[in-house]
């Protein structure tokens, strides 16, 4: 019987604990934050224009290669044998140039992307964590990675963020976080 009060007793204190100690939780849709943020806009443009850049160049690389092919369709029943095969080497040669380019113009793209976004994700992270902090939040959960499979209401940090970031919303979204 003493076992079974102090089992109570002990499960009562946890309670109440666990109640002094709710923990606010706050959320936001972080690609929403960032789409408004103008530094985003302009780390868009800036991908944007490297992405034409690298474009160019390949376009620029295999019309080299069709030039040249096309060239040697046009000489090769002329052609000696060793020239031939020296230009067939040419071809397969620049079709990898291309190849290799290409890849490597895809993993330099990534990481311009990375390299741009990188200062608008800090700016924000940093906004979300001192809002969080001056609002006495203890978790802000990203609503936009859609990992949060269930949540009880919440308070929407995004126009106290975008406030703290200077960025004027939206009139249809913006709506004041609950108290």
């Amino acid at each position: 019987m003493k076992n079974i009060v102090k089992i109570a007793f002990v499960g009562m204190i946890l309670m109440a604990t666990t109640a002094v100690n709710a923990q606010k939780v706050a959320h936001i849709n972080l690609d929403s934050l960032i789409s408004l943020m103008p530094e985003s806009k302009t780390a868009q443009q800036a991908v944007q224009n490297y992405g034409k850049q690298l474009e160019q160049q390949v376009s620029a690389m295999q019309q080299e290669l069709q030039t040249k092919y096309a060239e040697y369709q046009e000489k090769a029943k002329d052609m000696a044998e060793v020239v031939r095969a020296s230009k067939e080497k040419e071809l397969n040669d620049l079709n990898t140039r291309i190849s290799e380019f290409q890849q490597q113009a895809q993993l330099d793209y990534q990481k311009k992307t990375a390299e741009l976004s990188k200062p608008v994700y800090d700016k924000a992270k940093t906004a979300i964590d001192q809002v969080a902090k001056e609002n006495g939040y203890k978790y802000a959960l990203d609503t936009s990675t859609g990992l949060v499979l269930y949540s009880d209401p919440t308070d929407d940090i995004l126009v106290l963020v975008a406030k703290k970031l200077g960025i004027t919303m939206p009139s249809a979204t913006a709506t004041a976080p609950k108290k």
